[in-house]
């Protein structure tokens, strides 16, 4: 091929990708607000742009403006959902942060009552990583008890993830020696390259999805919850909407975890820190 062909083939390839306007960028700014309460920076731009373009191939469509008055047909909730799931998946991974399951593995068996489940809430739980974190961990230290972890959120597309228990064997990193080999299956045959979270961990997780930025479902009262890198999509208005629904689902003595560059600072006085990220909730 001659250079020059290959210089015109790049250009058309360059060209054809629609481009995101700031007035459109503006639109699914406010959409996504206005939906799960997430501030998205003018930073955010290319991401948008990044994760929405498949959909306008998808739907032949010219520009992002198109898309954009799709969803807004009350008709096409489906189609909200998807562009929901594309604006809202973040990273995580198995025991990030792990001083915090030190912590709950320290605290859980004196928190544990014999008339009750010991319930953990894990707010974000995005592809399952956290909530599955959570149940390896009080497996090992609550073992057979009655003990249960809800994992919640507002995208469906990773809850059915989650759900799964299976993961690529690259996701591995992280989870200790000794709990891969008590709680996880090494994939074979056509499954090679993967894991699967262990039957009896992944009967202990449920998922529900779950807008925080709403009013709750009814989903019981906890012995600790964790809200860990979520917050800081929010505002300040957000944030303290957000935690004001969550603390009635927090028992008395519960405590209430978020990440470590995340702060409760003048967002409730009802909490009281523990360590840096971990606060309780005083006894009645």
């Amino acid at each position: 091929m001659e250079t020059g062909t290959l210089d015109r083939l790049t250009h058309m390839t360059v060209t054809s990708q629609p481009s995101l306007s700031d007035q459109e960028f503006r639109q699914f700014q406010t959409m996504i607000y206005e939906i799960a309460g997430i501030s998205m920076s003018d930073a955010k731009k290319p991401l948008v742009s990044g994760r929405l373009v498949k959909r306008l191939k998808q739907h032949g469509l010219k520009s992002y403006g198109d898309y954009f008055r799709i969803l807004m047909q009350k008709d096409r909730r489906d189609e909200l959902q998807i562009a929901i799931d594309l604006l809202t998946t973040n990273e995580t991974f198995f025991f990030r942060e792990p001083r915090h399951f030190d912590f709950l593995r320290q605290q859980a068996p004196s928190l544990s009552r014999p008339d009750r489940p010991f319930r953990v809430w894990s707010a974000a739980s995005s592809s399952g990583e956290e909530p599955y974190t959570i149940a390896m961990s009080l497996a090992d230290v609550l073992g057979d008890s009655a003990w249960e972890v809800i994992g919640s959120d507002i995208s469906t597309r990773v809850l059915e993830k989650a759900r799964s228990g299976h993961y690529p064997m690259k996701r591995i990193e992280g989870i200790p020696r000794h709990y891969l080999s008590r709680f996880c299956l090494k994939g074979v045959g056509q499954q090679e390259g993967t894991f699967l979270i262990d039957r009896h961990v992944r009967n202990r997780v449920t998922f529900m999805q779950v807008n925080l930025n709403e009013t709750l479902p009814k989903l019981g009262e906890f012995d600790v919850i964790f809200l860990r890198n979520v917050m800081i999509y929010f505002d300040m208005e957000t944030k303290r909407s957000v935690v004001e629904r969550m603390l009635p689902l927090l028992r008395p003595g519960g405590y209430f975890i978020v990440s470590h560059s995340e702060s409760l600072n003048g967002i409730t006085d009802v909490l009281k820190v523990v360590t840096p990220s971990v606060y309780r909730k005083p006894n009645a």
